[in-house]
């Protein structure tokens, strides 16, 4: 995979209820469960890039806060289970994020979509089946 660019779904799972400050957008109450966060990365480096970034982040519980995602994976409550890929030279993350808005149980409210018209781009499921589910579409 050396600098594919498109989307991801990078899925979560957070081990118990959680209040974390997000940025700009303050405190947000977290339940316990599974989350799907869309992101897209069609710079240099592409989704390789961004996914190591997002690894260190996780693994180390420290590091550069950049975006909303950030946020939560320095909390040591959240780890990440997979990563699916999108590849794609345009833009395509809203039209992903839209279907899994669809599917689950709620939307974190204007996480990841500050450069976009979006709602949310981080989808709250209250069980792996669920969200299993949502990523066969």
């Amino acid at each position: 995979m050396i600098n594919m660019q498109g989307s991801y779904a990078l899925i979560l799972k957070l081990k118990k209820d959680s209040e974390i400050k997000v940025g700009s957008l303050g405190k947000i109450k977290f339940k316990k469960g599974f989350y799907c966060y869309i992101g897209s990365a069609l710079g240099k480096g592409g989704i390789e890039k961004r996914i190591g970034r997002y690894e260190r982040l996780d693994k180390k519980k420290k590091g550069k806060i950049k975006w909303h995602i950030d946020y939560l994976l320095i909390n040591p409550n959240i780890s990440i289970l997979s990563v699916f890929i999108f590849p794609s030279k345009r833009k395509i993350e809203c039209k992903i994020s839209k279907i899994f808005e669809e599917k689950a149980n709620k939307s974190i409210k204007k996480f990841g979509s500050s450069d976009c018209k979006c709602n949310s781009h981080l989808h709250y499921f209250s069980s792996k089946k669920k969200l299993i589910d949502a990523l066969n579409f």
